[in-house]
């Protein structure tokens, strides 16, 4: 899991919320509950993990952050799906940027758990290392695409000033259903993932999205 979120000193990163624009693709499996990676308790006290014929939902996604929004960065997230009550919620346990910016906003604003690596997303290939140690590597296949834009959202849920807090995402892009065949170390942080094979890997190439609230505060779960 990665290391506790604590809110950030003062830096260079911009106020939410953050206009983006970018490719993301996104892997998604099925976990046995036990092997689930462990939640914060200010999340599992907010919402419990949503249930899929006795497992849970993980989803991992490599993103390109591009020119045109306020950053340009790479990302690699791991994220479990959970429930306020009825209310789908993401919630992200690990995840790595190449953007000092991007990781102390995301900490400081939201209570995304950021941490440093290097990370390198090609249209067939994505690896990311940290300190020279491999987190995780995928080789990316392009598949079919449905016409014209849609629109996603959803809502992050994560913990910040020990509490729940919880950001809105809204974003819109073109959908494709590629293929993503998976390296993880089965001793890395993501080793919840090791030798496992994604259901099914969803594209969203050319979105544009807002991460966040102008008038976003602690505690809406």
């Amino acid at each position: 899991m990665s290391s506790p979120v604590e809110p950030s000193p003062p830096q260079q990163y911009p106020p939410e919320p953050w206009s983006l624009r970018g490719r993301l693709r996104v892997a998604v499996w099925l976990l046995p509950v036990r092997q689930l990676p462990v939640l914060p308790p200010e999340v599992s006290a907010a919402a419990r993990v949503v249930r899929l014929f006795g497992r849970g939902v993980v989803g991992a996604a490599w993103v390109e952050y591009e020119p045109g929004g306020v950053l340009t960065y790479q990302e690699l997230l791991a994220a479990v799906l959970v429930r306020a009550g009825l209310r789908p919620r993401v919630t992200i346990t690990h995840i790595w940027v190449d953007s000092v910016p991007s990781r102390d906003g995301g900490r400081a604003l939201w209570g995304i758990p950021k941490d440093l690596a290097e990370l390198e997303i090609a249209d067939t290939r994505a690896t990311a290392l940290r300190a020279g140690v491999p987190l995780a590597a995928a080789t990316l296949l392009a598949g079919p695409r449905l016409p014209f834009r849609w629109p996603v959202g959803f809502r992050v849920l994560q913990s910040l000033h020990s509490g729940p807090k919880t950001s809105r995402v809204r974003a819109s892009g073109r959908i494709a259903f590629d293929r993503s065949q998976w390296t993880v170390p089965a001793g890395g942080p993501l080793g919840f993932l090791a030798g496992r094979r994604p259901l099914l890997t969803v594209a969203l190439r050319e979105f544009r999205m807002l991460f966040g609230s102008a008038s976003a505060h602690t505690g809406d779960v």
